[in-house]
């Protein structure tokens, strides 16, 4: 098949006398060069005449006196589906149908003259930019107080991007090459702008107040890329948009106004790290099914709140609610690890004042709330990153690197990757007023650490939210996440969680943590002997959604009595609330249930089949008593870099120490002080009683606050025999029954 066709180069190498490299491979091989025929305001063009249908080439010339030739990077192939004329940029493998537009000015220069509609409050318009060239992107659809309205696009490969909205019709020039386009003065290009790097990469427009038609309910807007995406031109969503419209199968991006919603939290402050005491739920699950939920809310931000505000978390004494995804998935209902932006609220919780509201209420009530940031991987069913810049760098394009067993893997550590994902917690600080995030899975095998590095600089260091609370499900824990202690990351502790399984399954947990009594030491001590320099670099938790409960995982090594998995079961509950570090529970354990991992549906959680008449209210009244008796005392959330060295914790029992103390056994006991409130606590994981020396070191008079069966207030422990006197600094012989655990307060 012959060809004829004119191929355009822009020459931004500023080659001397470009060539025009051509070849072919396999049957039919060809090798020429061809010199320009003419040039023209892009650069240098060549008119070229082929006995081939497709064929591969790049340019070569002089530079500097010396050769130059483009690398394999910028090989291109052209098939005659591409048409009689296209155009190519120096270095680059893409090849365009349609002439590129130049840039016509740099971004900052843009913003300087909006900056003054920019609102204040309760607004985010992006400006990350790590490499400190103080980008303003103003990526995104954002509503300016004239009215007007910005839309701003990051896209470094595209020959032409335009806007495509109702207020314009939706109109693009999709079928006009080579054509007259009728509609031509309905379209709404967007002009390109030096951007991140000062490289012609951000797309930009702003639309007046009085091109916007009256009527419109809600502004649905799109892009429409030409050239150097994934299939050569497309409509693609915005990665910035705030919220998708209801249509599924066009799925729009909506233009969101963040100022509208009045807060009513002006004298809330996020809590300090050693105060928290956290509650994971699934905004799906939390309230499906409940009957007193009407049937609108129920699954909603709006059902959590009606919790919020019947004071179910006031009662039961958490301090912090941290929300599995909230951004929108391709799920429906689900557990929402499969994201397909970070800026958006899911449509199946509610709108986004739902969930201001939400943050609103919950602050009211004094509950932090954290959500839940999946920034290792996307959906595979519904992608709106994917091919949507076509780089070469993955299958995928510019914003993926390979795979992970969730999904296609983001390229967390490249510069414009991360100031989007950045970003996406700056928005929902500003905007949705959240204290801090969770980052889903952020081992190095699935993410880039520089991104965490750089989220701490960006919001804590630089002081967008210098008290922000940084979580990370880094399994198993590493230790460059703790900087310099107090201010690093808390990590969910993986060593405390397969610790406990292990003790309480009384066997090996996955293939490598047994239940020997080696290691209880570190993990109640906030694991410091792992990967942990402060408290404040440690979760604890021995349920979470990834996780089965403490019952179903001991039944899984045939263990049924029922009375035995309840007395674990407090036994796990206990534990977590007195180690060192922050506690966390998840939904359902306050009632001791017994669950599969993932199961996100408190209300399809099943009875126990061995345990038909088990009675989740006397576990519920012991879990609420045992918080709140954690946030009433100080001395029991202690926390420090070595709070043995600083005076505020001693061991009194442990395998390492002497028979009468523990030794070699699954028991372990210690003491805090904070200022003149002193407390012991004493946890036993045998399955018999253990008689043991209780070794203070001074007289003193010890009041039980708690055991396994229940919490006391003073008045009734003082009445009910629950003191213990050690006379010259020693109880002897103190009995602790099976799977048990004390906590006592020096009075």
């Amino acid at each position: 098949m012959r060809v004829s066709l004119r191929i355009h180069y822009d020459n931004s190498y500023n080659l001397e006398e470009p060539i025009l490299s051509v070849w072919k491979d396999g049957t039919g091989r060809m090798r020429k060069e061809i010199r320009a025929s003419g040039s023209d305001e892009y650069g240098v063009y060549y008119d070229v005449t082929l006995n081939r249908s497709s064929f591969n080439f790049k340019f070569k010339g002089k530079k500097n006196g010396e050769l130059f030739l483009e690398d394999d990077q910028a090989n291109r192939f052209y098939n005659a589906g591409l048409g009689d004329e296209i155009w190519c940029k120096a270095g680059w493998h893409n090849i365009y149908r349609v002439r590129p537009f130049r840039p016509i000015g740099d971004i900052r220069e843009v913003y300087e003259g909006i900056k003054d509609l920019i609102p204040q409050e309760n607004f985010y318009l992006p400006d990350t930019d790590i490499s400190d060239l103080r980008t303003p992107s103003m990526l995104g659809a954002h509503k300016l107080l004239d009215g007007s309205i910005i839309f701003g696009f990051f896209h470094p490969r595209a020959a032409k991007v335009y806007l495509a909205s109702n207020i314009n019709g939706f109109t693009v020039p999709e079928h006009c090459h080579g054509q007259k386009c009728e509609d031509r003065e309905r379209f709404i290009p967007m002009g390109l702008y030096r951007g991140y790097y000062n490289q012609p990469n951000i797309w930009w427009v702003r639309i007046l107040a009085e091109d916007i038609k009256t009527g419109i309910e809600d502004i649905e807007y799109k892009f429409y890329v030409q050239g150097g995406i994934g299939g050569d031109e497309r409509w693609v969503h915005d990665p910035y948009t705030r919220v998708y419209s209801d249509n599924y199968k066009f799925d729009n991006c909506i233009i969101v106004d963040p100022t509208q919603y009045r807060w009513t939290d002006q004298s809330w402050k996020t809590p300090d790290l050693s105060q928290l005491i956290i509650y994971e739920l699934n905004v799906y699950g939390f309230t499906d099914g409940d009957s007193d939920i009407s049937l609108d809310d129920q699954s909603t931000f709006r059902g959590i709140i009606k919790r919020i505000e019947d004071g179910y978390f006031d009662e039961l004494g958490v301090t912090a609610l941290a929300l599995m995804p909230t951004s929108e998935a391709w799920s429906h209902f689900g557990l929402g690890y499969d994201p397909c932006s970070f800026m958006s609220v899911e449509k199946d919780f509610g709108e986004p004042d739902d969930f201001r509201r939400l943050v609103d209420t919950a602050h009211n009530h004094g509950l932090a709330v954290i959500i839940d940031q999946v920034f290792n991987h996307t959906s595979n069913q519904f992608n709106p990153l994917w091919q949507l810049i076509d780089d070469r760098s993955d299958a995928g394009g510019f914003y993926f690197s390979g795979n992970t067993q969730w999904g296609n893997k983001l390229a967390t550590g490249k510069d414009e990757v991360d100031n989007m994902l950045i970003d996406a917690c700056k928005l929902f600080i500003k905007e949705y007023h959240v204290d801090g995030f969770r980052f889903d899975a952020t081992h190095t095998n699935y993410l880039d650490h520089k991104l965490l590095y750089e989220i701490q600089h960006e919001i804590r260091d630089k002081d967008f939210k210098a008290d922000a609370i940084l979580i990370a499900e880094n399994l198993p824990n590493q230790s460059d996440l703790n900087f310099d202690g107090y201010n690093g990351y808390a990590q969910w502790s993986d060593f405390f969680h397969d610790k406990i399984k292990a003790l309480l399954r009384e066997g090996v947990f996955r293939d490598w943590c047994d239940n020997s009594p080696e290691g209880m030491g570190d993990i109640f001590y906030f694991c410091k002997n792992h990967f942990s320099a402060h408290t404040n670099n440690v979760i604890n938790y021995s349920e979470s959604h990834d996780e089965e409960s403490v019952k179903y995982e001991i039944e899984s090594n045939n263990i049924y009595d029922c009375n035995i998995k309840d007395r674990k079961a407090r036994l796990a509950m206990l534990s977590t609330i007195v180690a060192l570090g922050q506690p966390m529970i998840y939904m359902g354990q306050e009632f001791g249930v017994n669950r599969s991992s993932n199961n996100i549906d408190i209300n399809l959680i099943s009875p126990d089949p061995n345990c038909p008449d088990y009675d989740y209210n006397p576990f519920y009244y012991w879990t609420q008593k045992l918080i709140n008796l954690r946030k009433k005392y100080s001395a029991l959330k202690i926390s420090g870099y070595n709070p043995v060295v600083e005076g505020k914790f001693d061991w009194v029992l442990g395998h390492w120490l002497s028979k009468r103390e523990g030794q070699n056994r699954r028991v372990i006991g210690w003491r805090t002080k904070h200022q003149a409130e002193e407390m012991l606590v004493l946890l036993n994981f045998e399955g018999h009683d253990v008689e043991v020396d209780l070794n203070i070191g001074y007289s003193s008079k010890w009041l039980k606050l708690a055991d396994i069966e229940g919490v006391y207030d003073q008045f009734t422990a003082i009445h009910s025999n629950n003191l213990i006197e050690m006379r010259d600094g020693t109880f002897s012989s103190f009995v602790l029954p099976y799977y048990s655990g004390f906590i006592y307060k020096r009075v």
